[in-house]
């Protein structure tokens, strides 16, 4: 079997540039077009897109390793493109289980095409399992969406929008539905109003849905609120736990390459020794590369499960929603020392530590959160709560 050599699909001149870019976005507060550019070029949209389809055919493992790679570039651009990648990936597992449901998803990703995820809703803490937006059937098979999206990633820049919404006036309701939105619906509306701390460069703006359209054709799902086995479910979650934990890895390990190098030029004044020969520095890197190195393997093999069908059973949503929460909190916690090991210099604006610093918080916030993680794992191995 070939060997997989992520440099095929992201260069390291590819790379140089995302990286020179990643400052000005931040700083500009603006989307990366030039790096979309570059990745569609590069065919990266389409990565997780099986070759018969038109895409490279890589597992959702090498994803997870490329949005790694991608990460420690620029992390606004890899999260960006992290939400496209959540529905090819998204198509792939239901492919691989012989669902295609989501055919139209690959072929479009294989052309180019961006799609952007509209679930997140302000407040609503059900995620996946309900909805404040409102699914009004068409009577044709279709739905018109009323209601408000907050963080959805790509806004500037996305063909189709994956959404979510419930429908409570079908006789057979209330159902979940989730379908596709066109960029072209005057009925949906972004807001410019993306101005954060970090992660600046996604764009990620609120999204007012005012009876935007799904045809027939294009609504992919009617499921019952609440957890459900479904495939669509599980490659949603799975997914988006999967690729949002690279993302915070490749900023883990960005920050621990940037203490290393601060640590070998840096000198102490008393001594004249660079810090890399302090053994209070040194046990401090340590500590990063010890927490570090547990996440790769973890995100590979969790990866390679999903690739692979293996059946977790009910075990599935807390191993994922726990490899997600440990990426993030560990990443934060690397980047933390990391900005002590770089000294004081790493406090200014300027240095790429102090935008990790601000990136890394990003994760805090998506699904799962610290409180969703830690129910989710108490509910697996406690059961439910019984009063």
């Amino acid at each position: 079997m070939t060997s997989f050599d992520p440099a095929r699909y992201l260069p390291d001149d590819l790379l140089a540039r995302i990286r020179e870019r990643a400052v000005v976005h931040d700083r500009e507060n603006t989307f990366p077009h030039d790096d979309l550019d570059d990745l569609r070029a590069a065919g990266y949209l389409g990565i997780l897109v099986p070759t018969e389809q038109g895409g490279a055919g890589l597992s959702l493992a090498q994803a997870s390793v490329l949005q790694q790679r991608l990460a420690g570039a620029a992390p606004a651009t890899a999260l960006a493109i992290n939400m496209h990648l959540v529905w090819t990936g998204v198509a792939k597992v239901l492919h691989d289980r012989g669902i295609d449901d989501l055919a139209f998803v690959a072929q479009g990703a294989a052309a180019g095409e961006v799609f952007a995820f509209g679930i997140s809703e302000a407040g609503n803490d059900l995620v996946l399992f309900g909805s404040d937006t409102t699914a009004e059937p068409d009577g044709e098979g279709g739905y018109r969406f009323t209601g408000t999206k907050i963080f959805t990633s790509l806004s500037p820049a996305w063909d189709h929008l994956g959404v979510h919404g419930l429908d409570s006036t079908s006789a057979d309701g209330p159902k979940m539905v989730f379908a596709f939105l066109d960029r072209d619906d005057d009925a949906v509306v972004a807001r410019d109003d993306w101005d954060t701390l970090g992660m600046r460069g996604t764009q990620s703006r609120t999204t007012e849905l005012r009876g935007a359209h799904a045809p027939a054709h294009r609504v992919v799902r009617r499921l019952d609120p609440g957890p459900q086995p479904d495939a669509l479910v599980f490659g949603i979650f799975a997914v988006f736990e999967i690729l949002l934990a690279s993302v915070y890895t490749g900023i883990a390990r960005r920050a621990l390459d940037l203490a290393v190098e601060a640590a070998t030029v840096r000198r102490s004044k008393k001594t004249g020794a660079v810090y890399a020969d302090d053994p209070d520095i040194r046990r401090r890197v340590a500590g990063m590369v010890l927490a570090y190195d547990a996440l790769p393997p973890q995100l590979a093999v969790l990866s390679h499960d999903v690739d692979t069908l293996v059946d977790h059973g009910g075990r599935w949503f807390s191993l994922l929603a726990g490899v997600k929460h440990r990426a993030v909190t560990t990443a934060k916690s690397v980047v933390d020392d990391a900005i002590l090991v770089g000294g004081g210099s790493s406090y200014f604006s300027r240095t790429e530590l102090s935008r990790l610093y601000r990136d890394v918080l990003a994760g805090m916030f998506h699904p799962s959160d610290p409180e969703s993680a830690h129910a989710t794992a108490a509910a697996a191995w406690l059961g439910p709560v019984t009063s």
